[in-house]
């Protein structure tokens, strides 16, 4: 298109009649569609290509930005201000505001007549007695749930609120934050190591300053432990080597009984490889897996649901299923496992 131009440039002078009388058929067909490109009210086409270049000027002189802002300046300053149409003069103009009358007369047919005793008694009443009678009456929407139960379920008085409080919510007592856990990790490292009788129960949950490296020798030294009967491990930031070496342990440890590693940054694949784990062990009995960092998928609920199957040993098994069919095989095999653990219980 551009060379198409450069030769349009050459013939400005020339006459356009006898200019479109020595171009071909062919010749003329593409200038048209060079028209239709360039036309100057096609919005889709650059402004380039909509009008004649004009950008090819010499310069008139160096630019100089200080003196071009004089300029500017002192144009804005000799413009005189547009006047109001109507100026100002701090005149009220108008009617003022008057709010109308809220109270409505409520007509003959409508009023009601008590007795004169109930009259007074209404009168006399405070707000809690008042919120009472409206939910023995049935008018729950002038109270919030909280006294409409408590006026029904008591035979007492026991708003002492009055009806008034319905905008406000109910206050609750603050909870206060878990103390942090106390629990030593090296020491507990060590008792671990020396297979300490008196150490039946290991809980290092919510300890998130636990190097990877120290969990995973935790898991080591359990390998050999023979008296340590739970391990938690919730929300110590626990990844897939932590999951590897906590699957390996399984196949060697026997006398684990319960296994916590609820809220840890565990992906799908170190979830398989702790149940694969899972799946060569005798001693456990609960297992904990539940709220990840990530959706574990439907691959390792089926598998956990196979897992459930294969070990009647695990009779707890803690996590929401996302997929019906896997949550009812874990179900039944759940049961089942149940079952035959009360069996033996008998025999």
């Amino acid at each position: 298109m551009t060379s198409y131009r450069m030769e349009l440039e050459k013939y400005r002078d020339i006459d356009e009649e006898k200019l479109l009388r020595e171009l071909s058929p062919e010749e003329l067909d593409q200038l048209d569609l060079e028209l239709q490109e360039m036309d100057p009210e096609n919005m889709m086409l650059p402004a380039g290509l909509r009008q004649r270049d004009q950008t090819k000027k010499s310069p008139t002189g160096p630019l100089d930005r200080d003196a071009l802002m004089q300029h500017l300046e002192k144009q804005a300053l000799e413009v005189k201000e547009r006047e109001d149409l109507v100026p100002f003069t701090g005149e009220k103009r108008g009617k003022p505001f008057i709010p109308k009358n809220p109270q409505r007369e409520i007509p003959k047919e409508e009023q009601i007549t008590l007795e004169p005793e109930l009259e007074e008694a209404l009168a006399n009443a405070t707000d809690a007695e008042m919120c009472d009678i409206a939910a023995i009456l049935g008018m729950y929407t002038l109270m919030s749930n909280k006294q409409y139960y408590e006026a029904l379920c008591s035979g007492n008085i026991t708003s002492t609120e009055g009806i008034n409080s319905v905008v406000k919510p109910d206050r609750y007592k603050p909870v206060p934050d878990e103390p942090p856990n106390p629990t030593n990790v090296e020491e507990t490292l060590k008792k671990i190591q020396s297979n300490d009788k008196d150490l039946e129960e290991v809980n290092l949950n919510n300890i998130k300053d636990i190097p990877i490296p120290k969990l995973k020798e935790i898991c080591e030294a359990m390998k050999t432990n023979t008296h340590v009967k739970k391990l938690s491990l919730v929300a110590t930031r626990s990844n897939d080597p932590v999951a590897k070496a906590v699957a390996e342990m399984l196949k060697e440890n026997k006398t684990l009984q319960s296994l916590n590693i609820e809220s840890n940054f565990i992906t799908n694949a170190g979830m398989m490889a702790v149940i694969k784990g899972v799946q060569q062990n005798t001693s456990l009995a609960e297992l904990k897996v539940d709220n990840q960092s990530q959706r574990l998928g439907d691959s390792v609920e089926m598998e956990m649901a196979a897992m459930l199957e294969k070990c009647p040993s695990i009779i707890r098994f803690g996590y929401h299923f996302t997929q019906q069919g896997p949550r009812a095989r874990a179900s039944i095999a759940i049961s089942k496992n149940n079952e035959l653990r009360r069996k033996q219980r008998k025999t």
